[in-house]
């Protein structure tokens, strides 16, 4: 039921004839949770988290928990700018989110998209307690952001419970729809064993089969879940792997880990760390000369990391990442992304900014669909899988694990000599067809909950 029409209902009330019939207890039980005086029609839907109560008014609320300090706030601030250009773009009804949700007018549903922001800190417990806050004080119909696994699955394990819809931005951990799914949760991005998959043939066919590979990885479920199945996917290329030094997140030194890894015999360094964490330890790397002697690979990357580090590094670099700008050249829709986010920004967009982008061109699509904000409705649209035009080909999201189906480029850094631009840091070797790497259904142990 389109939700305008239930708010008028609402409003309308019960007749007093119906009234009297009902008999007071009932009439009593019919009214909505937190709006008193409010009865529900025997034909409308019951209350689940914030709906009715969120959408009752001319806008909807969307709160944004985002890595805004710590390891990740290069990736936080970036997915804000991606909102802020997706919304805005919603409310004005503009013909480039038209190409990514054909049934978008202005606003959602008539409504316009109001949304705050919240620094998640890269920490689980501030990101769930800011997303209670938008939950519960602004009657959010939507949640969004992350870049840490960690802060993704908390969210969504949170947000499944106040029944509101999650969509993470950036994580890479398999268990975000693998062992930790949640039926009010989404994830479009790529990740670890898609990630590993596509990157894998593209390793041996340019560095070689005979490899012997060392990890520098994060302890949390973003680095155990890559390096897992890195070492799957390499192994079955015919590399070697020498071991892993497990670092903290938001590490400083990396000289401990560094050392054991210098004394391998591997000629291939792994660094799964990401952000700042990649950064900083791959800098290190080479003032301890281990890349002068071992080649970089950087499995998941932020293409932040090219900035950060220099083409100096980064040059022959390989890594799978989520959107890289000269996409642009190839496709219509990610021009029209990259050229509306350098006009209003003034630079490049990174892969964080183009996800939390099209999760919420996605999101007024689902919602468009359903001809409702009722969260039940809203699942069940995107469970349909219907296909969309992204600025990367065809987008959808699986019904039975909420995993997207989305393309993604491998790159490679670029030398310094080859640069047209300072902008200029990868090349795009491959763009690889999601729908080929992700894991059968079943593999990673995703059982969905209940929509009410």
């Amino acid at each position: 039921m389109d939700d305008r029409k239930s708010s008028n209902s609402a409003r309308a009330g019960v007749g007093r004839r119906s009234m009297l019939k009902m008999g007071a207890g009932t009439a009593a039980a019919a009214l909505v949770p937190g709006l008193p005086g409010v009865a529900l029609a025997a034909d409308e839907k019951k209350p689940v988290g914030n709906y009715p109560a969120g959408v009752a008014g001319d806008s909807v609320f969307v709160g944004l928990t985002l890595d805004l300090t710590g390891p990740y706030s290069a990736e936080g601030a970036d997915e804000r700018k991606g909102y802020e250009l997706a919304i805005e773009q919603l409310n004005a009804g503009a013909e480039q989110i038209r190409k990514i949700s054909p049934l978008t007018k202005k606003g959602i549903l008539g409504k316009t998209v109001k949304s705050g922001v919240a620094d998640a800190e890269t920490k689980p417990n501030t990101a769930v307690q800011a997303a209670s806050r938008f939950i519960h004080d602004n009657k959010a119909m939507m949640i969004s952001g992350s870049v840490s696994s960690a802060v993704a699955i908390a969210l969504q394990k949170v947000c499944d419970r106040e029944k509101t819809i999650y969509l993470s931005a950036i994580s890479g951990s398999n268990e975000t729809t693998g062992v930790d799914c949640q039926r009010y949760g989404f994830r479009l991005c790529h990740f670890a064993y898609s990630a590993s998959k596509a990157i894998a043939p593209v390793l041996a066919k340019n560095l070689g089969k005979d490899r012997k590979a060392i990890y520098l990885v994060p302890d949390y479920t973003y680095g155990h879940t890559t390096y897992d199945s890195m070492v799957e996917f390499t192994e079955k290329q015919g590399w070697k792997t020498v071991g892993e030094q497990v670092h903290p997140l938001g590490a400083k030194d990396y000289s401990s880990y560094l050392i054991n890894i210098a004394n391998s015999d591997a000629d291939t360094l792994v660094v799964v760390a990401y952000g700042a964490d990649a950064a900083n330890s791959i800098k290190q790397a080479k003032q301890f000369g281990i890349l002068d002697k071992m080649s970089l690979v950087v499995p998941y990357m932020a293409p932040f990391l090219g900035e950060e580090v220099g083409p100096e590094i980064m040059q022959g670099v390989y890594g799978a990442t989520g959107f890289w700008w000269t996409l642009q050249d190839k496709y219509p829709i990610a021009k029209d992304f990259v050229e509306a986010f350098e006009k209003k920004f003034g630079g490049k967009p990174h892969d964080s900014a183009y996800i939390a982008y099209l999760q919420t061109a996605l999101w007024a699509d689902a919602c468009e669909r359903a001809g409702s904000f009722y969260p039940p409705d809203v699942i069940k649209a995107y469970e349909k899988g219907e296909k969309r035009q992204g600025p990367v080909g065809e987008v959808y999201f699986r019904g039975e694990d909420h995993q997207g189906i989305i393309n993604f480029p491998i790159v490679r850094g670029k030398k310094p000599a080859d640069m047209k631009s300072k902008e200029d840091l990868f090349d795009i070797v491959e763009v690889i067809n999601g729908a080929d790497v992700v894991p059968a259904l079943g593999v990673l142990g995703c059982k969905l909950g209940a929509y009410a």
